[in-house]
């Protein structure tokens, strides 16, 4: 299929996938609780004919196939959750879900797959092979609707050869894409902590076991852990990111709670130090005449790009947009729930720019006032597109 051709089809629908980026977006719904998300992008589907199941829960899985069905078979993913985050944005298309926000552009990666969806259905007798298309709930918070997808048999009947899928990109402006291969984001746990001890009066510190003081030592010196552990060439990140004790002046509280998140790019290394952090922690509370419990919740792996498969695909849109318009994207510690289907078969995690600073869009992720360059919904449903059609395995 030429370009071109792709390219009229994302311009012609242009304004349905406005719609339903509008519509999605004023309508947030937090990991696995997207029921009305999930009924909304099941309506489109029907209206154009595909049949889809429905799997963890609020998931949806289609099949689209083209000539010689067997001979290639590719996924598409896209996430469909949001964040408990309270929208800052003054458009028509503001949250009215308060605290909750497609603050990731999940509602992005939805629409821009229904549109290429709609477009590989509408050119089904164009292409070889078949297309799984695959709509995931709770990527944002653990055990991540990737890993029950999983389970629950989406890269099955039939297997894919390679699945990809995008994210929005901030930092890159609107019409331009980034892939690499390899490890491109790193895994994450989370990590709690309660530190149980004898409290009293604040004036007699020699009668308690004092949580605040042994709490903050282990904040302290948990970060050991990494700097004098982790191979200094391995991307390692532990932050304690909640500090929970005390309620008055004068008491010293018999329970301190901390929470915090390790990262990092070595799965041998990150279970490693999942042990170093349990022995600091708890040798420190007794060494101090405290207890302490310690809870890892192990969370998503690492992401890695299969290098061959991410090559293709970088190729294929560099003949889309133009090599001009393609980048190396960055490594960084976020995590993503993709990195599931990174370990079971060849995947592609690549990046859609979103960013105008003319318009004023220039907001990250994760916060109150992130928006995304609506022009790159073209962008992203017609690369998905190319990619479904042409990649091969």
């Amino acid at each position: 299929m030429l370009p071109q051709t792709i390219k009229e089809l994302t311009k012609q629908y242009a304004p349905v996938m406005l719609e339903i980026r509008r519509h999605l977006h004023a309508h947030p719904e937090l990991s696995f609780q997207e029921f009305k998300t999930s009924e909304y992008i099941g309506e489109q589907l029907k209206q154009w004919n595909i049949s889809f199941e429905r799997v963890a829960g609020t998931g949806l899985v289609a099949l689209l196939e083209g000539k010689k069905p067997s001979s290639r078979i590719i996924a598409l993913r896209a996430d469909i959750d949001a964040l408990p985050i309270t929208e800052e944005n003054e458009v028509p298309y503001k949250s009215q879900n308060n605290g909750v926000m497609h603050a990731c552009g999940h509602d992005v990666h939805t629409t821009c797959l229904l549109g290429a969806t709609k477009i590989l259905n509408e050119l089904r007798s164009e292409w070889q092979g078949a297309v799984k298309i695959i709509f995931q709930p709770g990527e944002e918070k653990n055990p991540g609707g990737a890993s029950i997808m999983i389970k629950e048999g989406v890269l099955e009947n039939p297997k894919p050869q390679a699945i990809l899928a995008m994210h929005v990109h901030p930092g890159l402006p609107t019409g331009r894409l980034s892939f690499r291969g390899g490890l491109i984001m790193a895994s994450a746990d989370e990590i709690y902590i309660t530190i149980k001890g004898k409290g009293g009066h604040a004036a007699s510190p020699h009668l308690t076991a004092d949580t605040i003081l042994i709490a903050s030592q282990i904040v302290v010196s948990l970060q050991q852990v990494v700097s004098r552990n982790a191979n200094p060439f391995t991307p390692s990140v532990l932050s304690i990111c909640s500090f929970n004790g005390g309620f008055t002046t004068n008491v010293i509280p018999s329970e301190v709670k901390l929470m915090g998140t390790f990262r990092t790019m070595d799965e041998t290394w990150r279970y490693k130090a999942h042990a170093l952090i349990r022995k600091q922690v708890v040798e420190i509370a007794e060494a101090m005449g405290a207890e302490a419990e310690v809870l890892i919740d192990v969370g998503y792996p690492a992401v890695y790009s299969n290098e061959a498969i991410t090559e293709k695909a970088s190729m294929l849109a560099k003949e889309y947009f133009g090599a001009e318009n393609i980048e190396e994207t960055e490594i960084r510690m976020g995590a993503e729930d993709f990195g599931f289907y990174a370990q079971k078969i060849p995947a592609c995690f690549y990046r859609v720019g979103v960013r105008n600073e003319h318009k004023g869009i220039v907001h990250n992720v994760h916060t109150p006032k992130f928006n995304v360059d609506e022009e790159a919904l073209q962008n992203g449903a017609g690369i998905m597109a190319w990619l479904g059609m042409n990649l091969q395995p």
